[in-house]
């Protein structure tokens, strides 16, 4: 009887850490278009295009897959930080498309969602842990792009 009350307190414990994540991605993802759409305003558009190559990713995101797993690894609510960041990186690189080119990809889909996104992140950092985890997230992002296709 202890066992199950111990098992429903972490299943509650890990449901409201999830929902917190999401939370976290979809106000990510609206300060995100926010950005973007001040940029586009202030005319500054064509000179981030011309800089793209040159940009450099900053927050908690930017870093080696190698961090990411030892950061989740010693505190896994930073899982919920990554993912955010994770969801606001896809939402910049989805408001940077050209007219046309990946209107309507849902970046939380039903079929993929936030969880085996996070999944999808952790797997291709433990296979790949010395690329950046910025790489990690664009590789989801061609992944949600595939998924969107079907």
């Amino acid at each position: 009887m202890l066992i199950g009350s111990r098992n429903a307190k972490l299943e509650s414990a890990a449901h409201l850490i999830m929902a917190s994540a999401i939370r976290c991605a979809r106000r990510l993802r609206f300060l995100a278009a926010v950005l973007f759409l001040v940029i586009v305003v202030s005319g500054s558009w064509f000179e981030l295009q011309a800089q793209s190559a040159k940009a450099k990713i900053v927050g908690l995101g930017a870093t080696t897959c190698q961090r990411f797993n030892d950061d989740v690894k010693a505190n896994p609510v930073l899982r919920r930080d990554y993912l955010a960041w994770a969801q606001g990186f896809m939402s910049g690189i989805l408001l940077s498309r050209p007219p046309g080119v990946d209107e309507g990809l849902d970046l939380d889909p039903v079929t993929f969602d936030l969880i085996n996104q996070l999944h999808f992140l952790e797997d291709h950092c433990a296979r790949n842990n010395s690329v950046d985890f910025a790489d990690a997230v664009e590789a989801l992002y061609k992944r949600l792009r595939q998924k969107g296709k079907t």
